[in-house]
């Protein structure tokens, strides 16, 4: 079956003429877009798009399949209205609980596709870390908790229903060139939040050594402004090294260490129409 997502990422090309244009109306990332059309043509078995010159055209397989997605995606939409009409979605509220770098990178641009999508349905968000996340997901104050795990076990309630969004890969930081984790077994260490810092711990266990921890902050502005003053090395997720990256500081991915992302609701689907629309634009966000 044709992924919706990917039939619209094909229509805003073929109406813009190009993957900047159209990343730029999706509110995408113009990999992403790209990413998008190569799983359509994976889906299709067919080559949509060729290179002209330094833009891109639509195949004859490609314009055919970009006119029959504009007519379905309108026929879904004058639908999704009618519903959301029905339903309430056009006005009310919907909850989410996240992480400080989820909020600092990808939520913002699914706050968007949601203010777009529903412009009447209005978003509360809490900065929290994944235990309170949880906690207030289990008391019905949040609808969805954007949470992180270093591993992939399953969630401590049965009733929690995570929904995995992303893999984040984990930097050494330093202030000069990091090298091998194994070459600073007599380093001072930074440690961040409980769990942070026991996945630091598990990682220098397995290079071999345990990190002198020095400092502790979950504050990645000041995290690394400590490793760019020379005080300790870190280790930081990726995300938090897209929301905030300081000029001084040097960084390298850690092979196999990676946190997963997820959006964590209550229950089983279906899910209220205003939390069903959260999850698709953080979804449609990355």
């Amino acid at each position: 079956m044709l992924d919706v997502v990917r039939l619209r990422v094909l229509v805003a090309v073929a109406r813009k003429g190009s993957l900047t244009a159209a990343a730029k109306e999706l509110h995408y990332s113009q990999p992403s877009v790209s990413h998008h059309l190569a799983r359509l043509e994976a889906e299709t078995g067919a080559k949509l798009v060729q290179r002209a010159g330094r833009g891109i055209r639509l195949t004859e397989a490609g314009r055919l399949l970009a006119e029959r997605a504009a007519e379905i995606i309108g026929r879904l939409d004058a639908t999704a209205d009618e519903l959301a009409a029905h339903v309430g979605l056009r006005s009310g509220r919907v909850r989410l609980a996240a992480f400080p770098s989820a909020l600092g990178t990808f939520i913002p641009a699914a706050a968007r596709l949601l203010a777009g999508a529903h412009p009447d349905l209005r978003l509360q968000l809490t900065e929290t870390e994944p235990p309170e996340a949880l906690r207030l997901l289990r008391a019905g104050r949040v609808d969805v908790a954007v949470m992180f795990r270093y591993d992939d076990t399953a969630p401590e309630d049965s009733g929690i229903h995570m929904i995995h969004l992303l893999d984040d890969p984990s930097f050494l930081l330093s202030n000069g060139p990091p090298g091998e984790l194994a070459e600073h077994a007599e380093s001072a260490w930074i440690a961040g939040c409980d769990r942070c810092r026991s996945h630091l711990l598990e990682v220098c266990e397995k290079a071999g050594f345990e990190p002198r921890i020095s400092f502790t902050s979950d504050d990645i502005v000041a995290v690394q402004a400590l490793v760019a003053a020379g005080l300790g090395l870190t280790l930081l997720p990726g995300l938090a090294l897209t929301a905030h990256r300081h000029p001084e500081v040097e960084a390298r991915e850690v092979p196999g260490s990676v946190r997963h992302v997820y959006a964590a609701v209550y229950g089983e689907a279906p899910y209220p129409p205003a939390t069903e629309a959260l999850l698709r634009a953080l979804r449609e966000s990355l």
